[in-house]
C-alpha cells in the first residue's frame, strides 16, 4: 500500500512539475506576442474593380485577388467542405485539437527515420493565427506561440467570426485569396452557385494549391477532391446518395468568362491615377473600392476604332516606312514569326512574306495558312520620305516588300461591295502619329467616350488628358463670344485686311495672315468663324481687349493664365483636348459651367458610398411612391459663365462652320452639328472640336515630338474625318433634334455676305440669332481694332462708339 501511494504520489508530483512547466513555458513565449484583438476590425485586402456605366467590368486593381464575403454570405456548403477536411472539432475545440495533436504525434514518431513529412494537426484557428498574426517559420517556438494565440482567439471571438477570417484569408492557387475570388478563378462562379463537389474541390485546396491543378495535375487534384467528399460524408454533412453523385462528376474547371467585361486602357488607367490622387496606392490595391466610371461602352468602342482609323488614314497618306522587321524563311519560320513582339491591342494580324510576285504577295500567317496581297492593296504604299512626302509610284509588289519581311496585315472579304478571293489581305503599319478623341455630356462633364491614342501597350501617355498643345483656330469661338456678351452680334462687320504690330523693341513685327494668304475686306463675325479668318480675329481681340480673352479663356476652363498677347487670340496658349471640348460642351448647354469627370460613384467595401459625382440634394426624392406624377425637378447650381444668347449666337455660328465653312464635310450626316477646326503654325497640331445638341466631341491629331503633319494637312484633313465618323456612329438611330433656343433670341433671315436683314430677291440668305433690339439696319461701320472701348455695331436703338476703318493694317 505505501509503495502504491508513492508512487501515486511520484506522479502527481510530475503532474505538477509539468503543469508549472507548461504554464511556464506559456508565460515565456505568451510575453510580447502579437495583439490578437487586431483581428476584431481587421480588413483583408480586396481588389478594387471600376465598372463602366452599363455595370461591364473595366479594370481590376489589387495585390491579392480576393473579394472579400461576410460569413453570413458563405454557403453552409462551403463551411461544411472545410470543416470536414480541414478541422472536424471545430465547432468544439477551445482552439487546438487534443486529440488529433496526439494522434499526429504518434504518427510522427512511428514514422521517424522513414522520410516522411510530419503529420501536421492545425486547427483552423491556428491557421488564423499563423496567416494573420505570425510567420510561416517551421519551429517549436512558432507552434507553441500559434498554441497561445489560438487559445486567446477563441476566447475572444465567436467561431462564426473566426471562420469569416480564415475563408477570406486563405489562398487557394492561382493568385487567388479567399473561396469567393476562388469559386470565380476556377469554376467561373459566385459562391452561392457552389455545388458540393465544387465545394470539395475548393476545400481540398489549402494543403498544396499548386499540387492540386485541375489541369496540369488532373487525377491528383481528382482524387483530394473525392476525399474531401468522402469527410463531409463521414461528418454527415452530406448523404449517401449526394456523396456518390459528388463523386461521380467529373472535374471541370472553367475559365472566368460570365463578368461582362470591356476593354477601355486609357479610361481606365486615368480613372487609376484619380483614385491613387485621392485615396492613396493603399487603399487603391488594398481598400476593395467598388467604382462607377462614367464611360459609356459603345460609345468607347466607336471612339477607339474612329480614332484608330482617322490615324492609320492619314498616316497612308503619307507613305510605307518598311516592315516591322525582317527573318530568314528557313527552317521553322512560323516560330520565328510568333517570336516577333508587337503590341497586344494592335487590330490587325502578324505575318511574313514568302514569296513576290509580278501581281501580288504571297503571305505566311501564324496558323500557317497561307494569304495573298494584291498589288492594287500596295499602290498607297509608296515610299515616306522627309517632310511627310512620298516616293514614287508603286508599279511592282517589290516595290514594296521583300520575302521575309515581317508586316501587319488586315483580312478583307469584300471591298466597296466587290467579293474578293478568300484570304486577301491588305498591308498596314502602325502610325507615328497619335492623337485623342474625348466624348462628353455638355450637361453634366460625364465622360462617355476617351481614347488618348493609338495603342496604349505601346504608349501610356495619354495625349486627351496630358498632352498640352497648341488649339489654334479652335480657340477663336471664345474671342467671338467675348464680343458677343460685350454687344456685338454675328452680323457686325470686322475688317479682313494686312495688319502688323510692334512687338516692342528687338522682337520686331509680328503679321499675321490668313491660312488662304489672301483678304477679304470688311466681313460679318459670322463669316469670321465659318471661314476661320486670322486677321479678323486679332482685330476683334484687339477692339474688345485681350483681358477679356484671358479672363474668357481662364473661365471655360481652356488656360489658367493666358498671357495678354494678341497671337493668344489664334489659339497660342497650350491646352487639352479633355480641357478644349468641356470648353464647347459648355456653349452648347447654354453657357453652364461643367467639370469634366470620370467618376460616378465610389463605394467602399462594406457598399457605403464614400464620393458621388452630383452632389445635389433631393427630399422630394426620397420615400415617394409613383404615381405617374412628374419627377421632382433638382437644383441647378451649375455657374454660369456667358450670357444664354450669346453662347447660343456662338452655337448658330459654329453649325454655320459645317454648314458653310470649314467642317462642311461633316453636313452630309445629316444631323444638326457644330464645330470648329483648328490647324497650328506649320501644321503641327489638327483639331475638331463640336457637338449636337447633347454631346460634345473633340479630336486631337499630331506628332508626339511636335513636328509638322505636313504642307497640305489640317484640322479639316486630319481631325474632321475622325469627328465625323465618330459622330455618325454615335447619333445612328437617334432622331435629329435641333440646338435649343434660349428665351431672348430672334431668328431672322439675312442676306449671309453682309448680315443684313434679307430683302425680296436675295439669293444668298440664311437665318441668323439675335438678341431683341440687335437687329442691324445697315453695316457701314467696320471694326478695325482701333478701339479698344467699341460697345455697339449700330443696332436697333443702340448707337454706340464705332471706330473708323483706319487703324493698323
Amino acid at each position: 500500500m505505501r509503495i502504491l501511494l508513492s508512487i501515486f504520489g511520484v506522479l502527481f508530483l510530475m503532474a505538477v512539475a509539468g503543469g508549472i512547466g507548461v504554464l511556464a513555458i506559456f508565460w515565456h513565449f505568451g510575453q510580447d506576442l502579437p495583439d490578437y484583438t487586431q483581428l476584431e476590425t481587421y480588413e483583408p485586402e480586396v481588389m478594387t474593380r471600376v465598372h463602366a456605366g452599363d455595370g461591364a467590368l473595366i479594370a481590376e486593381y489589387a495585390r491579392e485577388k480576393r473579394v472579400f464575403v461576410p460569413i453570413t454570405s458563405i454557403p453552409h456548403v462551403v463551411v461544411d467542405a472545410f470543416v470536414a477536411a480541414e478541422d472536424k472539432n471545430f465547432f468544439s475545440h477551445p482552439g487546438i485539437d487534443f486529440a488529433s495533436v496526439l494522434r499526429a504525434a504518434v504518427t510522427n514518431v512511428a514514422n521517424m527515420g522513414s522520410g516522411k513529412r510530419p503529420v501536421g494537426a492545425s486547427t483552423i484557428t491556428q491557421q488564423v493565427a499563423k496567416n494573420f498574426l505570425l510567420t510561416s517559420e517551421v519551429s517549436y517556438e512558432r507552434k507553441v506561440k500559434e498554441a497561445i494565440l489560438s487559445f486567446r482567439i477563441e476566447r475572444a471571438f465567436t467561431k462564426e467570426h473566426i471562420l469569416e477570417l480564415y475563408l477570406n484569408e486563405i489562398y487557394l492557387g492561382n493568385g487567388s485569396y479567399g473561396v469567393a475570388a476562388a469559386a470565380l478563378r476556377y469554376f467561373d462562379k459566385s459562391l452561392d452557385e457552389i455545388n458540393i463537389e465544387e465545394a470539395a474541390y475548393l476545400a481540398a485546396l489549402p494543403k498544396a494549391p499548386s499540387n492540386y491543378h485541375p489541369v496540369r495535375n488532373h487525377d491528383e487534384a481528382k482524387a483530394r477532391r473525392n476525399w474531401v467528399i468522402g469527410r463531409m460524408l463521414e461528418e454527415k454533412f452530406i448523404t449517401e446518395t449526394e456523396a456518390q453523385t459528388a463523386w461521380a462528376s467529373p472535374l471541370i474547371a472553367k475559365e472566368r468568362q460570365s463578368v461582362d467585361t470591356y476593354r477601355a486602357d486609357y479610361f481606365a488607367e486615368e480613372v487609376r491615377r484619380q483614385l491613387v490622387d485621392r485615396y492613396g496606392e493603399n487603399m487603391l490595391y488594398d481598400g476593395g473600392l467598388s467604382v462607377r466610371a462614367t464611360v459609356d461602352p459603345r460609345l468607347q468602342t466607336i471612339a477607339d476604332q474612329a480614332l484608330v482609323e482617322g490615324l492609320v488614314e492619314y498616316d497612308r497618306r503619307h507613305g510605307w516606312r518598311g516592315p516591322i522587321t525582317n527573318i530568314d524563311l528557313a527552317d521553322d519560320w512560323q516560330q520565328k514569326l510568333r517570336e516577333v513582339e508587337t503590341p497586344n491591342d494592335v487590330p490587325w494580324d502578324k505575318a511574313v512574306v514568302m514569296r513576290v510576285g509580278s501581281d501580288e504577295v504571297t503571305l505566311g500567317l501564324l496558323s500557317g495558312k497561307q494569304g495573298r496581297i494584291p498589288l492594287r492593296f500596295l499602290t498607297w504604299a509608296r515610299a515616306w520620305k522627309e517632310g511627310q512626302t512620298l516616293g514614287p509610284a508603286v508599279n511592282n509588289p517589290s516595290d514594296v516588300l521583300s520575302a521575309g519581311d515581317v508586316i501587319y496585315v488586315k483580312h478583307f472579304t469584300e471591298l466597296d461591295g466587290e467579293e474578293l478571293p478568300p484570304n486577301t489581305y491588305g498591308l498596314r503599319q502602325i502610325p507615328e502619329v497619335n492623337g485623342a478623341l474625348v466624348a462628353m455630356d455638355p450637361h453634366t462633364g460625364r465622360v462617355l467616350a476617351m481614347s488618348g491614342g493609338f495603342s496604349h501597350d505601346m504608349s501610356k501617355f495619354n495625349r486627351a488628358t496630358q498632352a498640352r498643345r497648341q488649339p489654334g483656330s479652335a480657340f477663336k469661338p471664345f474671342v467671338y463670344l467675348a464680343a458677343l456678351d460685350q454687344g456685338f452680334t454675328p452680323s457686325t462687320m470686322v475688317l479682313d485686311a494686312p495688319f502688323v504690330i510692334d512687338q516692342g523693341p528687338g522682337l520686331g513685327k509680328w503679321k499675321p495672315g490668313n491660312y488662304s494668304g489672301k483678304f477679304y475686306g470688311p466681313s460679318t463675325m459670322r463669316l469670321g468663324i465659318e471661314l476661320s479668318r486670322n486677321l479678323m480675329t486679332v482685330r476683334l481681340a484687339q477692339t474688345i481687349g485681350m483681358d477679356k480673352v484671358a479672363d474668357y479663356a481662364e473661365r471655360f476652363g481652356i488656360v489658367d493664365d493666358l498671357p495678354q498677347v494678341l497671337s493668344m487670340s489664334l489659339g497660342a496658349a497650350e491646352t487639352t483636348a479633355m480641357r478644349l471640348t468641356a470648353a464647347y460642351a459648355e456653349l452648347v448647354n447654354g453657357g453652364k459651367k461643367i467639370t469634366p469627370t470620370l467618376i460616378d460613384r465610389i463605394q467602399n467595401r462594406r457598399g457605403e458610398v464614400i464620393y458621388r459625382r452630383d452632389e445635389r440634394q433631393c427630399a422630394e426624392c426620397q420615400d415617394v411612391e409613383f404615381r405617374n406624377q412628374m419627377p421632382p425637378e433638382l437644383p441647378d447650381n451649375r455657374e454660369q459663365l456667358a450670357d444664354p444668347a450669346s453662347a447660343f449666337q456662338m452655337v448658330s455660328m459654329l453649325e454655320g462652320v459645317v454648314e458653310r465653312g470649314t467642317g462642311r464635310r461633316i453636313r452630309e450626316l445629316g444631323y444638326p452639328l457644330a464645330g470648329k477646326t483648328g490647324t497650328t503654325n506649320d501644321s503641327r497640331d489638327a483639331w475638331f472640336v463640336g457637338f449636337s445638341p447633347d454631346l460634345a466631341v473633340g479630336v486631337y491629331v499630331g506628332f508626339d515630338d511636335n513636328r509638322s503633319l505636313g504642307d497640305q494637312e489640317q484640322g479639316a484633313s486630319a481631325a474632321a474625318p475622325i469627328f465625323k465618323q465618330f459622330m455618325g456612329d454615335a447619333l445612328k438611330g437617334t432622331k435629329a433634334v435641333p440646338f435649343r433656343t434660349p428665351p431672348g433670341i430672334r431668328m431672322v433671315r439675312v442676306e449671309a455676305r453682309s448680315g443684313l436683314p434679307a430683302r425680296p430677291g436675295d439669293q444668298n440668305v440664311i437665318w441668323e440669332a439675335f438678341k431683341a433690339g440687335t437687329i442691324p439696319s445697315s453695316n457701314d461701320n467696320v471694326i478695325d481694332g482701333g478701339d479698344a472701348g467699341y460697345s455697339g455695331v449700330g443696332a436697333e436703338g443702340n448707337t454706340g462708339g464705332v471706330s473708323s476703318p483706319g487703324g493698323i493694317y
